[in-house]
C-alpha cells in the first residue's frame, strides 16, 4: 500500500469488537458499569468504530443482556460509531431503537454453522438481511434522520470447523446476495481461523471485484496463528477496515474451536510500525487494557505488545510523518 501524507482520516479503521465478540466468549458476566468505563477509554484512545454488544436472547448469551444500557452510555461519544451485532429482525428493531449507528448482521456461508447459530440457512439469512434494510429505510422516511447503516459479515467464509472447505464460489455468491438487499457493505470474517495468506488476497481480490464500494472489511481470529500474516494479505488487496479485540477475547460459542480474534494492541502496533496511520494512541490503548483486567479477574488476555512492551524508539505513523 503506498504511503501518503498524514489525512484527518486514518489510512486503517480498527474496529474493536470485544465489548461484543469478546465477552461472549467467556463465562463471566462484565459489570455493566465496567463495560461503558472500557469503550470510553477504548474511545480516548482513538478507536474510531467500537461494537459495543448484541441484541440476541439473554438466554442464549447472558453476557449481552445489557446492550441496551451501554449503547444508550456511548451513543453520543463523539467521533466513535457504536456498532452492534444484530442476528434477524427482531434484534434490528431493538438496536435502532436503542440508538445504535449501525448494525452488523451475520450470515454464514457454511449451512451447518448458520442452522446452529441464527437457525436459518444462509438463503433464509439474505432474506432476513432484505427485511433489515427495509426496516432501516422506512425509520429514516418516518423519523426523517439518516439512515442507520447495515453492514454484513460473512461468517466462516474461509473454512468451517462443521464443514471444512467453503467453496469460494459460495462465498462470492453469497456477498452479491447480499449486496442486492441494500446493505451498505459486506465484509469476510474468518470466524473458524482455517484461513491463510494466499486464500486471504484471493477472496478478497473476488469480492472487491465483484462488490465495489460495497465490499467490506475483514474479521480475522488468530486460532491458527495467522491473524495478522492474513492482515498484511488483506493490506496487499486494498483492504483498510480490520475488526481486533483487546487481550484477544473472541470465538463464536457456535464454531467448535473458533478462539479468539487478533489483538488490538498487536494489531495497531503492526500497522503503525509499517507507517500506516490508525489514529490510535498505544500508550492510552494499554490503559484501556487495564480496565479490561481489573473487571475480569483471571481471565486469560493475550498479545505481545503488552507483555514485550513497545520497542525503543517506535514512533507513530503520524509522528514519524510530521517530523
Amino acid at each position: 500500500m503506498p504511503q501518503r501524507s498524514p489525512l484527518p482520516l486514518p489510512d486503517v479503521i480498527v474496529s474493536e469488537v470485544g465489548p461484543r465478540d469478546g465477552l461472549q466468549s467467556i463465562k463471566q458476566i462484565m459489570p455493566t458499569a465496567d463495560k461503558i468505563a472500557w469503550v470510553h477509554a477504548l474511545a480516548a484512545a482513538g478507536i474510531p468504530e467500537i461494537e459495543v454488544g448484541s441484541f440476541v436472547s439473554p438466554k442464549l448469551l447472558p453476557q449481552m443482556a445489557d446492550t441496551a444500557e451501554v449503547v444508550a452510555a456511548t451513543v453520543a461519544i463523539p467521533k466513535v460509531a457504536v456498532l452492534v451485532l444484530v442476528p434477524n429482525l427482531k434484534g434490528a428493531e431493538r438496536a435502532f431503537a436503542a440508538g445504535a449507528q449501525r448494525v452488523t448482521v451475520p450470515v454464514s456461508a457454511s449451512l451447518s454453522h448458520s442452522l446452529a447459530n441464527i437457525n436459518r440457512t444462509p438463503d433464509d439469512a439474505v432474506m432476513e438481511v432484505a427485511r433489515i434494510c427495509a426496516l432501516r429505510d422506512q425509520l429514516a422516511v418516518d423519523t426523517k434522520h439518516p439512515k442507520r447503516g447495515v453492514e454484513v459479515g460473512i461468517s466462516t467464509a474461509f473454512g468451517c470447523t462443521l464443514e471444512g472447505v467453503i467453496n469460494e464460489d459460495t462465498v462470492i455468491a453469497l456477498a452479491i446476495a447480499l449486496a442486492r438487499t441494500g446493505a451498505d457493505s459486506i465484509g469476510l470474517s474468518d470466524t473458524t481461523g482455517m484461513g491463510n495468506p494466499a486464500q486471504v488476497k484471493r477472496l478478497f481480490r473476488r469480492l472487491r471485484i465483484e462488490l465495489g464500494e460495497k465490499a467490506g472489511g475483514a474479521h480475522f481470529h488468530n486460532t491458527r496463528g495467522q491473524g495478522l500474516a492474513n492482515v498484511v494479505a488483506a493490506l496487499d488487496v486494498g483492504v483498510t477496515t480490520f475488526d481486533a479485540s483487546q487481550g484477544g477475547l473472541g470465538g463464536c460459542p457456535y464454531a467448535p474451536g473458533a478462539s479468539g480474534n487478533i489483538v488490538t494492541e498487536d494489531l495497531v502496533f503492526m500497522l503503525e510500525a509499517m507507517g500506516l496511520h490508525t489514529g490510535i494512541k498505544m500508550d492510552q490503548l494499554l490503559i484501556a487494557r487495564q480496565i479490561l483486567i481489573a473487571a475480569l479477574p483471571g481471565e486469560p488476555l493475550y498479545g505481545h505488545i503488552p507483555t514485550a512492551g513497545l520497542p525503543r524508539g517506535f514512533r507513530s505513523a503520524r509522528a514519524s510523518a510530521a517530523s
